[in-house]
């Protein structure tokens, strides 16, 4: 604590303070609403509906709202749980839209009924977000019985639900789901051509438990839905043979090369260059060479490369940057992603931009067709969509300059129930990774023999089984936590407190679920927490800390470092290192580790820091498609909603031969030298007016502005030409035209909107090469965004027209939700079938159905 902080206290001090009050307030309501009965306190409900509808706010009744959830939650027909006076000053922290921090086993599950019961009496829907199935599942079960006694209704979003089922768990008053199902279900709302496929309702207020977990760790990967793309599979093996030939090399004059005043040329050896720190892999000079040589191309960095360029990168990165065991693993033939934070497998979720398909090809498994992106957004993005949002966490202060400025909310720290018992013992360091080991195993067979349950966490899944592997030659009985299937992950973590238990567990798996003593455990001194490795972030160091010392509980915690480790060896200082091999100490003697905290919290800093950096770089890409994004889901929700277009389309027809005319026509050419063959033939692609031809004596009173006046003027009667046709004299048949507009403009915003989220990565990748003409990437990325934006927009229009003039009254308007068949990047184990066509495939070379009079594949079938 700093000096300042001894005077005046510290921020969370400060804000607890001012809420201390208010939880007097609801503690004082109790003797009350105890004397009421079942029946009364569930008419609380409708008289605090009521009492807002005539003006008050929810801060005005926030008092009485807590202290009715709290009586409720406390009866043993219920809950038969009462609300801690620290768990409701939780709660006013997340009604607040505030993040929480309370310490494991403060019962933040119970605390997050006290907002969500009071936001969800506004009837616009609260969202409670956990980290997996399991728990959206163990929580509106569990935590529903509070809701439901009130008279409020409880839905429950899962993987494998169908949109109607979808439907009615969002129309619920308090929705349980995880932050992908959320995310996934708001992308493919924007997806759909009837408003009544629409799952959810607007996106009110949201609670993130983890919050740390949902917002930080998983936010560095967006939410992607995508579909089959076409290209073929075969370079990637090419390219994955190729690079098993290299041979790695290394930079030999790296600090000469990197000081600015030297200016020194790189020198290289071998074909390759890897750095592990930045995790990439590069190559030299002579690897370019021979891979020009090997695919027969002049030279590797011409543009008509680029794709070639692509595979050889991926192939690189596979083979040298991703490990199996460690980023993957082959499970039933196919390349799982193990979670890096979690070391959970993770199905159905593939790396983008071809690297998975690379994997694959390195493994020998099958590989499968490069996806198209259809639709996809940040974690960040989406839940700043709300309009309200919270958190609750056991750890968020190390990251709460970054919620500040990403998400808008502060970090409150929550102080415990009762005071914490638990021993943070000091860090033991070895020199090697072996000798480490043999220490764990010491130190767990130690605590083991007296009965004492002890809790390994490990980085990695490869670690865990190791360790494993130590402990039956030690003929020591132990569970491995497989971190695949959540509910036995949960029971099995809910036991390691048991007497004599030895769980082995990835660093965060079992996150939310409490571990509780078994008898006589208290007298042993509690859980034991062992950690074999510091994580590259101090808060999932914490996290497996706090899993000790539950509630006042005895306990205790200590990591086993060696300077083999990860973090040491690449973020550790070299000079530390030189001091360890001077002292000349053996495998199994510990290190004082006093001497090397300041180097291991060093590198902990390091690597957060380049963490936040990415995250932040990713946001800051994603902003210009996020205002892309609003601006084409905001119109794709007008003409969703069935607002009339007819105006619209009229625009469009006025804006496409403005266009037109100004691309054929310039201010200093007379009428004469205008090229009518040539204008007539670009404008009767998308209105068909046919040949354009001004007559001798009009071309000296022609003017640009008389000749868009009189095409536009034409293109409208011939749109109120094709509107009778399509009515056909009835009186429904303006109806049925507006139904065409609206079924036609949803289709094209969607191709060309999934076109642009194509071309935007394409841009975004090749975009880093402004760096090396001293000009900003980001800078020269939003102007091309913005270009681009503009010219799919005019694409928008044309398309459209394009279409509803040539549609002919035979073709029936399919209302069929786009794509076929569609995949998202997270976890999505549910098989999904893909739908059945119910009506014949048009051929590539049929004619197309719009009545064009076009090939279907030069058409409409032209991107599909």
């Amino acid at each position: 604590m700093g000096f300042l902080e001894k005077i005046f206290g510290n921020y969370s001090e400060k804000e607890i303070k001012k809420i201390k009050p208010i939880v007097a307030k609801i503690e004082a309501l109790g003797p009350q609403y105890e004397n009421l009965s079942d029946e009364e306190l569930r008419g609380k409900t409708q008289e605090f509906k009521d009492r807002l509808a005539k003006g008050e706010t929810l801060d005005d009744i926030l008092p009485e709202a807590y202290a009715v959830v709290r009586e409720a939650a406390s009866r043993p027909n219920v809950l038969n749980m009462k609300h801690f006076p620290v768990q409701l000053m939780g709660g006013i922290v997340m009604h607040q839209g505030r993040i929480a921090e309370m310490r494991t086993g403060e019962g933040k599950t119970l605390v997050a009924t006290l907002p969500a019961y009071l936001n969800a009496l506004e009837g616009k829907g609260v969202h409670v977000v956990t980290v997996n199935d399991y728990l959206a599942q163990r929580d509106s079960d569990w935590m529903g019985e509070v809701f439901r006694f009130l008279g409020l209704s409880v839905g429950c979003i899962l993987n494998g639900m169908d949109n109607n089922e979808r439907r009615a768990a969002y129309a619920c008053d308090i929705t349980y789901g995880t932050n992908n199902e959320f995310g996934f279900d708001y992308l493919r709302d924007n997806m759909v051509v009837r408003k009544e496929n629409m799952v959810q309702r607007d996106l009110h207020y949201a609670i993130i438990d983890e919050v740390d977990s949902v917002l930080i760790d998983e936010a560095r990967t967006p939410l992607i839905i995508s579909g089959s793309g076409s290209k073929s599979t075969d370079l990637y093996r090419v390219a994955d043979l190729f690079v098993k030939k290299l041979k790695k090399g290394r930079i030999l004059n790296e600090d000469e090369a990197m000081n600015a005043l030297l200016k020194e040329e790189i020198q290289e050896e071998g074909d390759f260059v890897l750095d592990e720190k930045a995790k990439s892999v590069v190559l030299t000079q002579e690897g370019v060479a021979k891979a020009e040589k090997y695919f027969s191309v002049d030279n590797l960095s011409d543009p008509e490369n680029l794709e070639l360029q692509h595979y050889i990168n991926n192939a690189l990165k596979a083979n040298y940057n991703m490990h199996l065991d460690k980023d993957y693993v082959i499970h039933e033939g196919e390349i799982v992603i193990v979670d890096e934070f979690t070391g959970r497998m993770m199905p159905g979720r593939r790396y983008s931009d071809g690297l998975h398909q690379a994997i694959e090809a390195k493994e020998n498994v099958q590989v499968r067709r490069e996806s198209k992106t259809l639709a996809t957004i940040t974690f960040q993005n989406y839940f700043n969509k709300y309009a309200k949002k919270c958190g609750m966490t056991g750890t968020a202060k190390t990251e709460e300059e970054e919620f500040r400025n990403i998400y808008g909310m502060d970090v409150v720290e929550i102080p415990t129930n009762r005071p914490i018992q638990r021993k943070d013992l000091d860090d033991v360091v070895y020199r090697t990774e072996a000798g480490k080991f043999r220490a764990v195993v010491r130190d767990i067979i130690a605590a083991h023999e007296k009965g004492q349950p002890v809790l390994v966490g490990t980085v990695t899944i490869e670690k865990s089984e190791t360790l494993s592997k130590l402990l039956k030659m030690e003929g020591v009985k132990h569970q491995v936590l497989n971190a695949k299937y959540h509910a036995q992950e949960a029971e099995i973590v809910a036991l390691a407190g048991q007497m004599g238990a030895v769980t082995i567990a990835t660093n965060m798996a079992g996150r939310g679920t409490d571990i509780k003593l078994g008898e006589g455990v208290a007298e042993l001194g509690g859980l034991k927490i062992i950690g074999t490795e510091r994580h590259e972030s101090r808060r999932i160091d914490n996290q497996l800390r706090g899993r000790a010392g539950r509630q006042g509980d005895p306990g205790e915690s200590r990591f086993y470092i060696s300077l083999e480790d990860d973090l040491m060896r690449l973020f550790g200082s070299e000079k530390t290192m030189k001091l360890v091999d001077a002292m000349g100490m053996t495998e199994d003697e510990p290190i004082e580790a006093g001497m090397l905290s300041k180097a291991i919290e060093n590198a902990q800093k390091k690597v957060e820091g380049n963490n936040f950096a990415i995250r932040k770089h990713l946001l800051e890409y994603d902003q210009v498609m996020n205002e892309q994004r609003e601006i084409i889901y905001g119109e794709r929700k007008r003409v969703l909603y069935g607002e009339n277009l007819r105006d619209s389309i009229v625009g469009m027809i006025g804006a496409v031969v403005e266009r037109t005319v100004d691309a054929h026509m310039s201010d200093d050419q007379l009428p004469e030298e205008w090229d009518m063959a040539a204008f007539s033939e670009s404008l009767s692609a998308i209105i068909p007016v046919g040949k354009v031809n001004i007559k001798d004596e009009a071309l000296p009173q022609m003017t640009k502005d008389k000749l868009k006046e009189t095409l536009t003027k034409l293109g409208n009667q011939l749109y109120e030409m094709k509107e009778k046709e399509i009515g056909q004299g009835q009186a429904e048949g303006e109806e049925r035209m507006r139904e065409l507009e609206r079924v036609v403009m949803l289709r094209v915003i969607d191709q060309k909107w999934m076109d642009h989220i194509d071309d935007m990565d394409q841009m975004r990748q090749g975009i880093g090469l402004h760096a090396y003409a001293q000009r900003d990437p980001l800078t020269e990325y939003k102007f091309a965004a913005y270009d681009m934006f503009e010219e799919m927009s005019n694409h928008i229009q044309e398309d459209t027209l394009k279409i509803l003039y040539r549609v002919r009254i035979q073709t029936e308007v399919k209302q069929e939700e786009p794509p076929k068949q569609m995949f998202t990047n997270k976890d999505d184990s549910a098989v999904k079938q893909p739908k059945k066509r119910a009506d014949e495939k048009i051929g590539r070379n049929d004619p197309c159905p719009c009545g064009s009079g076009k090939k279907y594949k030069q058409c409409c079938g032209r991107n599909v």
